[in-house]
């Protein structure tokens, strides 16, 4: 009976967690079937998505220190989408005034929204690391994955090489998150797949209301192949290193503020 509770209680702050994508997805699908007059589509979810931000930060549910890692993850995003689609990896159908290079705005908020659900679960479950690598390993390795989905078409590709690596660094380190007065332990590199896995699911969700599509879609929807897990996979560990990374960095600086010695990082298991 404890162990439902504890379940159910861990699905509550993980839905709680993920308002912002909730909010996006269901966007996707309702602006599939009803139209504004004059207003395209993706010009349409660009305001739904400056609204829900808006709205976040208004009631409480993200805190200003959250938006500027939400706001630095829709520059990363967004750069990232204006290379992909002018490379010709996917496209955006259709006509919007808030389109850039071929990139509506709007897709911005979709990299946004992992960064949110990451900081919002991270501070409803109290994470803390366990054995995490220096920031002089994490640090390189995340530019380096971040760097392969550019390089990729122009020289080899080393996603798995990468994913080796991944392995490699983070072999001995642990997610440990609290749950009521109960706190767990999950190996990193395991949530690192769990996320990116669903992540992979959304996509499909996304695409199959035309979100974006593949070149393989554009004349009837399909699943999207299964080996864009690894692609998710590596974006979901840039994200949460960048995530992990100015964390760490503001719970130093609070630290030393209030001369706190609470470790954010736990050497010892």
């Amino acid at each position: 009976m404890r162990a439902m509770k504890q379940l159910i209680r861990f699905g509550y702050e993980q839905a709680l967690s993920c308002i912002f994508p909730v909010i996006i997805f269901a966007s996707l699908a309702i602006t599939k079937f009803i139209e504004i007059p004059f207003l395209p589509r993706y010009d349409l979810l660009l305001i739904i998505c400056l609204v829900t931000q808006a709205y976040m930060i208004a009631s409480g549910l993200e805190t200003k220190k959250e938006l500027v890692v939400i706001t630095l993850f829709h520059i990363i995003g967004l750069t990232l989408e204006i290379f992909k689609v002018n490379m010709g990896s996917w496209v955006y159908p259709e006509e919007a005034y808030t389109k850039f290079f071929g990139v509506p705005l709007y897709s911005g908020f979709m990299y946004a929204s992992v960064a949110s659900y990451l900081c919002q679960a991270w501070r409803r479950l109290d994470v803390r690391l366990v054995k995490w690598p220096s920031i002089f390993l994490a640090g390189p390795l995340a530019a380096a994955i971040y760097l392969n989905f550019f390089t990729h078409h122009y020289w080899l590709d080393i996603r798995w090489w990468l994913s080796a690596l991944v392995l490699l660094v983070f072999l001995r380190a642990w997610v440990d998150y609290k749950v009521g007065n109960k706190r767990y332990r999950m190996p990193i590199v395991l949530s690192f797949f769990l996320i990116g896995f669903f992540i992979w699911i959304a996509e499909n969700i996304a695409t199959f209301f035309q979100a974006w599509e593949y070149p393989n879609q554009a004349e009837v929807w399909s699943m999207v192949h299964l080996g864009k897990v690894s692609s998710w996979l590596l974006l979901v560990i840039v994200s949460f290193l960048i995530v992990a990374m100015l964390k760490q960095s503001q719970a130093k600086i609070e630290g030393l503020l209030e001369g706190n010695n609470q470790g954010f990082i736990k050497s010892k298991s």
